[in-house]
């Protein structure tokens, strides 16, 4: 009679626990799709930061684009040529060829002059702008503002400032 009291005990508690095994096996999809979810952000996040920085390299390297253009055109440069240049590439910017920027100067400063607007647009999109001043003796300030809306920090105008002495 225990015998049959025991098999009747584990055939009630096998009837509790069906069904535990398949709610195990949600609670651990369920902890693994948020983590998913979470290195799904994490790169989304990573390969934002590594535009940003992208898009600074290239505005680095614009600004030495133009300093290059400037050392070439030496005779503009000491004629005024680029003193106080502003370009703004336009918002509704499409290829090379569309910005129209006031150039002063030589042939060649204009050709550079629309050249450097051009570069700005194509690497750094619409609504950058870029500023040349100089400060006397040869030396100049470089500057270029763009657009990093999508950086971590979501603020849109940023600033970089390259000086240089010719």
């Amino acid at each position: 009679m225990a015998n049959h009291t025991l098999v009747r005990h584990r055939a009630e508690c096998r009837g509790r626990q069906t069904g535990v095994g398949l709610i195990e096996v949600l609670i651990a999809v369920l902890v693994l799709s948020i983590g998913f979810l979470g290195m799904a952000a994490l790169q989304s996040k990573a390969l934002s930061n590594n535009n940003s920085a992208m898009v600074r390299s290239i505005g680095t390297i614009a600004s030495y684009s133009i300093v290059d253009a400037m050392r070439v055109d030496l005779t503009g440069v000491r004629d005024g040529d680029y003193d106080g240049l502003k370009v703004t590439v336009p918002s509704d910017w499409a290829a090379p060829g569309d910005c129209s920027v006031a150039t002063k100067g030589s042939a060649l400063a204009k050709l550079n002059q629309n050249q450097w607007c051009d570069d700005l647009g194509s690497l750094m999109g619409p609504g950058t702008a870029g500023e040349i001043a100089a400060n006397g003796g040869g030396n100049y300030t470089i500057t270029i503002t763009f657009n990093d809306e999508r950086a971590t920090g979501g603020v849109a105008g940023q600033t970089m400032i390259t000086r240089a002495k010719l």
